[in-house]
Order: structure tokens, then sequence, then C-alpha cells
């Protein structure tokens, strides 16, 4: 079935986007906001901008992670 590996994805990356606003130290979202020297204190609709872009970077990494991940082993059990 076509389009699994996108719900896979999507659904990776929600959970860390929580994951990471919840604990807003998850690496590699922090260390990736922190070297672009955003200010801690600049907030956007009540949420801290690094935090939401730390969600976001971690989101996209892991979810490219698992996706990987799901693809290849996928492949690896066709027979």
């Amino acid at each position: 079935m076509k389009g699994e590996g996108a719900i896979v994805f999507i659904i990776a990356f929600v959970i860390f986007l929580a994951a990471t606003l919840a604990y807003t130290e998850l690496p590699p979202g922090s260390a990736i906001s922190d070297s672009m020297g955003i200010d801690a204190t600049i907030e956007w609709n009540g949420f801290v901008v690094k935090t939401l872009l730390s969600a976001i970077f971690n989101g996209a990494i892991y979810g490219v992670i698992i996706w990987l991940i799901f693809t290849f082993g996928k492949k690896a059990l066709k027979p």
C-alpha cells in the first residue's frame, strides 16, 4: 500500500514534537537551537520560540530516522 511511509513519518513527527514540548532539552533539537543563538525569552502565542524550533527539528529528525527504519525493514521482510 502506498503512503504507509508518510503515515509513519507524520506519527513519529507528532510524537516527538509533543515530547519536545513537554521536555525541552531533548537532543538534538536543543543543541541546534542553541547553536542558532535564539533568545530563550522570545515568545509567540504563549510558546517560547526556541522550544518550538527545537520541537520542529526533533520531529523532523526523528521522523526521518523512524521512516528510514520502517522503509528498510519493510524491504528486508519482503520475500
